[in-house]
């Protein structure tokens, strides 16, 4: 990935507080500007980014949150060979890795799913978790907002084919979900409280949110994540923030304790130890998981790429033409 450590997440716009002249934007809630870029190996052998803009007031304007486009350069003559959409690539990516932790670190016996935040991640999220928890018999939602919460159980009801309800209150998503997902965006994240979490419990996060101070270190048996590398370099490069806001990553939980002296690297896994082998999932059906996500470039390209291979086999798409032949060589 990007950046010296080959870490970085990506590279984001920061704007001040108050505009110096009319018409720059100003510091918000999910107010940014980022471009992730990334080279992914292998099978896939490509270069390329992720590049975003996000406004928590565009739904007001008809248009989504976050608009996302995907380019894909050769990585050996450079020249970029797809320019594609990318709302629903990064939707589906976020929301499969959800699903993907649930794989290894749910039960397999798992019945019910809470799901916090009735937006387009978890609409990703919650197809993978219902990929993977083919029991889930109860899938309850909730949202601040009841009617988003109304819709999303309609269209995700309709979809799944599963019992899939809104709940009133946060702490009935919460209280006896074998898998909860919180992925709410705004500027007050919920607050899960530990008590709320059942033994053998699996608590996703592929976003901010709030915990009990002491959960990393007393409520979770376990703690796994997409990349600590990644999450480092975030911390490093100051992009995690303050790791007090509550709108930060909740990796910062496990800065605080490291900084402490608290916990050590060691106890952190990483997913990809897991999938790869080289660490166990769960252990034990009685054991609470914290899974964290930040979100990898190399995602985007992976999916990215599967995506723009499938285009070119069905024959969709338009052929764009850079230059007949280059003006300076």
């Amino acid at each position: 990935m990007g950046g010296r450590t080959k870490n970085s997440h990506g590279i984001k716009i920061h704007f001040p507080k108050e505009s110096p002249f009319p018409g720059m934007p100003v510091e918000g809630p999910d107010r940014r500007f980022m471009a992730m870029v990334a080279y992914l190996g292998g099978e896939f052998h490509v270069c390329g980014e992720k590049w975003y803009g996000s406004n928590i007031a565009n739904p007001s304007r008809g248009l989504p949150r976050s608009v996302l486009v995907v380019v894909l350069n050769d990585p050996d003559t450079c020249a970029p060979f797809a320019f594609m959409s990318a709302n629903l690539i990064s939707a589906m990516r976020t929301g499969a890795m959800p699903g993907l932790g649930a794989k290894y670190l749910a039960r397999k016996d798992s019945k019910e799913i809470g799901i916090i935040g009735a937006g387009v991640i978890s609409r990703g999220s919650l197809l993978s978790l219902a990929e993977v928890c083919k029991n889930a018999e109860n899938i309850k939602v909730y949202d601040l907002f009841p009617e988003k919460s109304a819709s999303f159980c309609a269209e995700m009801a309709g979809l799944l084919k599963k019992n899939v309800h809104p709940v009133s209150s946060l702490d009935e998503a919460v209280i006896g979900s074998d898998v909860v997902n919180m992925a709410a965006a705004g500027a007050n994240p919920p607050h899960i409280k530990g008590e709320w979490l059942k033994p053998g419990s699996l608590l996703s996060m592929p976003a901010g949110g709030v915990l009990d101070d002491g959960f990393v270190l007393h409520g979770a048996d376990r703690v796994v994540i997409d990349s600590f590398e990644m999450h480092k370099t975030f911390r490093e490069e100051g992009e995690l923030g303050n790791l007090q806001a509550s709108t930060a990553l909740a990796s910062r939980y496990l800065f605080q304790h490291i900084e402490k002296g608290e916990m050590t690297e060691d106890q952190i896994t990483n997913l990809g130890d897991v999938v790869a082998g080289k660490k166990p999932g769960r252990i034990s059906d009685s054991e609470r998981i914290l899974y964290i996500q930040g979100g990898l470039p190399v995602e985007d390209l992976a999916w990215g790429l599967t995506v723009y291979k499938k285009a070119v086999e069905m024959g969709i798409g338009t052929e764009l033409k850079l230059w007949e032949s280059a003006h300076w060589m």
